[in-house]
C-alpha cells in the first residue's frame, strides 16, 4: 500500500487494505509446494480461472457453465477432438479464426508453475498471435503438462521435435505480460491423466 494511502486510512480511521502479494513473492512462499498446487495459485493470482476436473464429463459441464455464463456464442477452435466438446453442449464454432467469435477452446503445450503461464504453440492456435485470440481463451490441459519451469519446458519441446511458434499466455492481472489485454479472460479447464 501507498504512503499517501496509509496516511489516509489512518486520518480517515479506516482499516488498511491487505496488498496482494507480488508474483514473486507468491512463487517464492511456493517453493516447495507440488507443482499442480504452485500453478493453480500463480495462474489464480495472475487473474486466471482455474477448474480442476477429474474427468472428461465434468469438463464437459464446466464448459457448459462457462459458455452459458460468459454469454460466448460463437467460438473459435480447430482442434477436432475440442469441437466434440462444442458439438456436445451445441455451441457453434469456426475452424479458423473470425472477428466474430467471442471465445476461443484450446489447449497448450506446457502449463509453467513457475509463473503460472500457459505455453502455446502453432499446435494450439495455427499461425495466429496470441494478441489476435478472442478476449475469453479456454484452455484444456492435462495434469501431466505441468512442467516447473521455462527450461523444462523447452527441453521437453526439443526432445519433442518440430514446435514453432512458442509463445505464452497468463492471466489479464499479470504483470509480467505488459502488452496483455487487461479484457482477457482465460480460463483452464484441467484434466486428471
Amino acid at each position: 500500500m501507498s504512503l499517501f494511502k496509509r496516511i489516509v486510512s489512518k486520518l480517515t480511521n479506516q482499516p488498511e487494505e491487505e496488498e496482494k502479494p507480488s508474483l514473486e513473492k507468491l512463487g517464492d512462499s511456493l517453493k516447495n509446494a507440488d507443482l499442480d498446487y504452485k500453478f493453480a495459485q500463480l495462474f489464480t493470482h495472475s487473474g486466471g480461472f482455474f477448474n480442476y476436473c477429474a474427468d472428461e464429463a465434468e469438463a464437459l459441464q464446466t464448459l457448459n457453465q462457462i459458455i452459458k455464463i460468459e454469454g460466448i456464442s460463437n467460438v473459435f477452435c480447430w482442434d477436432k477432438d475440442l469441437q466434440n466438446f462444442l458439438n456436445v453442449v451445441k455451441t457453434p464454432y469456426t475452424s479458423e479464426l473470425q472477428s466474430d467469435n467471442d471465445a476461443s477452446f484450446i489447449t497448450c503445450e506446457y502449463l509453467i508453475a513457475y509463473d503460472g503461464r500457459i505455453m502455446l504453440s502453432h499446435n494450439n492456435i495455427l499461425h495466429y498471435h496470441s494478441s489476435r485470440l478472442p478476449n475469453k481463451i479456454i484452455v484444456m490441459a492435462n495434469v501431466s503438462q505441468i512442467v516447473n519451469n521455462l527450461n523444462d519446458a523447452m527441453g521437453k519441446i526439443k526432445r519433442n521435435g518440430n514446435i514453432k511458434n512458442l509463445t505464452s499466455i497468463s492471466g489479464a492481472q499479470s504483470k509480467l505480460d505488459p502488452s496483455s489485454n487487461s479484457n482477457t479472460k482465460l480460463f483452464l479447464l484441467l484434466l486428471e491423466d
